[in-house]
């Protein structure tokens, strides 16, 4: 029986990639791979190696949860080295720890590998820090998209507005109404958001607003996105005077 590997790709930027993770992906004998996952990364395969994509994005999976976890049970029975691949941190919103346990209990041996979570290495790419001594010293990473199947959220929403900095994944189609409840928990409508589309790739771009005209006049964003709530994000005109990634175009701004 072979050994899964669940690897962390990073935010998107193929130099981002750990040295664990390049060894690994450079080594196995299949690869099921994420949506997220910078094609370039790919390359690193041998040419031998079987490429399976099973990404998923709003409304449309190519396979659900259940049928990867079946192959990937598969594939370790017939395979030396496989290699989930998953964008950012297999454990950060991956449901790495799902698939995990499953394999455990099927008496599979599995490895993590983390990887740099798009929660925060996108944000600094874009040239804002989600911690600043005297300005933030608390952030915490929330879903912006919860299983629709639920009865009702998970998410505390009152004790959001404690926290310095918000950092939400996967909210794009839920801006508005995220921006809504933030407001009615009561933070600041002035408090400023950014959404950092594609982030650390060449394609990055920076959207700029407050968290009152994100709830009325939401501006037009794209996904993947990261949406970051709070004041740091007014760091971002300073840091990237100085912090040149040369793809950190901001397209719109109110503060």
């Amino acid at each position: 029986m072979g050994k899964v590997y669940l690897v962390g790709a990073g935010p998107g930027e193929l130099e981002l990639l750990t040295l664990k993770a390049y060894r690994l992906i450079k080594s196995a004998d299949v690869v099921l791979y994420d949506r997220l996952v910078n094609p370039e990364i790919l390359l690193l395969a041998k040419p031998e190696c079987q490429l399976i994509y099973v990404g998923k994005e709003e409304g449309k999976h190519t396979l659900e949860q259940e049928k990867i976890n079946e192959l990937l049970l598969h594939y370790a029975h017939t395979k030396e080295v496989v290699v989930r691949l998953k964008g950012g941190d297999p454990f950060v919103f991956g449901r790495g720890g799902e698939e995990a346990l499953f394999l455990a209990e099927h008496g599979v041996e599995v490895e993590v590998v983390p990887g740099i979570s798009s929660a925060t290495g996108v944000p600094a790419y874009a040239g804002i820090p989600i911690t600043f001594r005297g300005l933030s010293s608390s952030f915490a990473v929330i879903t912006g998209h919860e299983d629709p199947k639920k009865e009702r959220t998970s998410i505390d929403w009152e004790s959001l507005k404690g926290i310095n900095t918000l950092v939400f994944l996967m909210a794009v189609s839920n801006r508005k109404e995220i921006a809504r409840r933030l407001i009615e928990v009561g933070r600041d409508p002035k408090e400023p958001v950014a959404f950092i589309e594609r982030g650390t790739t060449r394609e990055q771009r920076v959207v700029i607003t407050d968290l009152y005209e994100l709830a009325n006049y939401p501006p037009e964003v794209n996904p993947p996105a990261v949406m970051v709530v709070g004041w740091v994000v007014k760091l971002k005109k300073y840091l990237t005077q100085v912090i040149n990634k040369g793809a950190s175009k901001v397209v719109s701004c109110v503060l």
